[in-house]
């Protein structure tokens, strides 16, 4: 008898540790506010673009040494629709290694199994002729289901109808401090980090997410934006090369970023920044998420995307002149 009461006590005990427990933690949540109570609803949380302040201006290009122009790439909105599960730049040769659907501008065969000599060689949606390719995870509206092929091939979780890009914005930029050089035909690049919500850091987060209307803001969470306005995300690489390698192992450490005023690290070199910018139509309340690893729960700030260099040496000399020069050119 007493040994049943001693277990009806200690069961007794540990209810009350368990609901004090769940109590603390929905009167903490019902404390948050803004941008804090959207994190806390949990990755894929979202803003209102309206209640974040504006962010510091570019600097200026300041010197003679600045390269100030800028060149705009055409290269569509992939209407022909060129989605796949692969990361040529990360995980060549396996095939669905991304677990996540991509979508391409660019280059028109990319996939896990292309090489330099394809890529050159391969068809390009580019008006100019640039078979780069561009490409980046898809974005998907989760209240209505994906009917087509490849909105279902992915799985890993990523389920919705994959929202088509309304605008594709491919541009590069010079250097504020400096003149820039070419970049070396088929350099790989990525920016943003794929793994950020369950990353230790923050350094490789790059992911701006934003709304047509407020060009001057910009966050790291799913933006809530105002009526008639496009839900946007612009994706800058880095810019500062160390002047041998076209890859590394981590496919980070050949490339960096400058600092504020444009000056890169000692022992790397300035070549032309790039900056995609995708915009898409998206009604006030749907629900977003971009395409992810399962264990990164679309969070918003896992957004990245990729590059391949495969301009000819005389379209990327073209681009560096038209910087240097500080012209605005399109290809």
């Amino acid at each position: 008898m007493g040994k049943r009461n001693e277990r009806g006590l200690l069961t007794l005990l540990v209810c009350l540790v368990l609901g004090v427990g769940l109590l603390a933690g929905v009167l903490g949540a019902s404390r948050l506010g803004g941008p804090q109570r959207a994190a806390a609803d949990g990755a894929g949380g979202s803003v209102d673009l309206r209640e974040v302040p504006p962010g510091p201006a570019e600097p200026l290009a300041a010197g003679p040494d600045a390269s100030t122009g800028t060149v705009t790439v055409d290269c569509g909105r992939n209407e022909e629709h060129h989605f796949n599960q692969d990361n040529l730049v990360v995980s060549p040769g396996l095939r669905a290694g991304a677990h996540h659907t991509h979508a391409y501008v660019g280059n028109l065969s990319a996939d896990a199994q292309s090489t330099d000599a394809s890529l050159a060689a391969a068809a390009t949606s580019c008006r100019g002729g640039d078979r780069s390719t561009y490409y980046w995870p898809v974005l998907r509206r989760t209240d209505r289901p994906g009917t087509r092929p490849y909105e279902r091939a992915a799985g890993h979780g990523n389920t919705g109808e994959i929202l088509a890009e309304a605008s594709v914005s491919v541009e590069f930029h010079g250097n504020p401090a400096s003149k820039v050089v070419p970049m070396p035909r088929f350099l790989r690049a990525i920016t943003g980090d794929a793994v950020a919500a369950t990353a230790r850091g923050d350094a490789d987060v790059r992911a701006r997410w934003g709304c047509s209307g407020l060009p001057d803001r910009a966050t790291t969470l799913y933006p809530r934006c105002p009526e008639g306005d496009r839900v946007t995300r612009t994706l800058a690489f880095p810019s500062c090369w160390n002047g041998l390698d076209g890859d590394s192992p981590n496919h980070r450490s050949h490339l960096a970023f400058p600092a504020a005023n444009g000056v890169c690290p000692k022992d790397t070199f300035p070549v032309p920044q790039l900056r995609v910018r995708l915009a898409y139509d998206v009604a006030p309340g749907v629900p977003l998420a971009v395409d992810s690893f399962p264990e990164q729960r679309h969070s918003p700030r896992t957004d990245h995307a990729m590059f391949v260099n495969a301009m000819t040496d005389a379209q990327m000399a073209a681009v560096v002149d038209c910087l240097n020069e500080g012209r605005t050119c399109r290809t």
